[in-house]
């Protein structure tokens, strides 16, 4: 845990010892396992159980849209722009296609700190590898960005205290 020595004050740093403590004690994967959210302008640390973290913290979505996930499959496959835009709206219709387009460039926009659908994917993923793996499960803690909106969440991960070795010899 050293990399968060510094965001974390003495008391946000002992609650998050305290939940590695008692992760350290799972063996299995389930949706209570927490996720820590830090909201550094605030120092405030908000424990989420892993099955409510897409709705506490919404990952964008907005470029897998089946329209959008089409047209890039017709475009890999060699198709031109025209080509690939008119199979998406014979296939979802010209409507469907404009919106999910218009959803994509609004959260192209606005921004959702780098919190998209793959990396909230990803978090899971990893998650559940460490914790299966045995031998020391990390505690995953999302760093929020800050309101402006210029930075990305920054994903850390939290490891067990390696046990203390005791001097055997005198």
């Amino acid at each position: 845990m050293a990399e968060l020595q510094s965001p974390l004050t003495p008391r946000l740093r002992a609650r998050t010892d305290q939940l590695l403590a008692q992760l350290q004690r799972e063996s299995h994967w389930h949706g209570e396992l927490p996720v820590l959210l830090l909201d550094r302008c605030w120092l405030r640390l908000q424990e989420v159980p892993v099955r409510r973290l897409a709705q506490v913290l919404p990952p964008d979505a907005s470029a897998e849209a089946p329209e959008l996930v089409l047209y890039r499959q017709l475009r890999r496959s060699g198709l031109s722009q025209l080509e690939a835009q008119d199979l998406c709206w014979q296939e979802f219709g010209r409507n469907a296609c404009t919106a999910a387009l218009q959803r994509f460039w609004q959260m192209q926009e606005r921004g959702n700190n780098g919190w998209t659908l793959s990396t909230y994917l990803e978090l899971l993923s990893r998650y559940r590898r460490q914790l299966e793996q045995g031998g020391g499960t990390p505690l995953p803690l999302l760093m929020l960005a800050r309101n402006d909106g210029a930075d990305d969440h920054e994903l850390l991960w939290c490891w067990p205290q390696p046990p203390v070795m005791r001097h055997t010899c005198r």
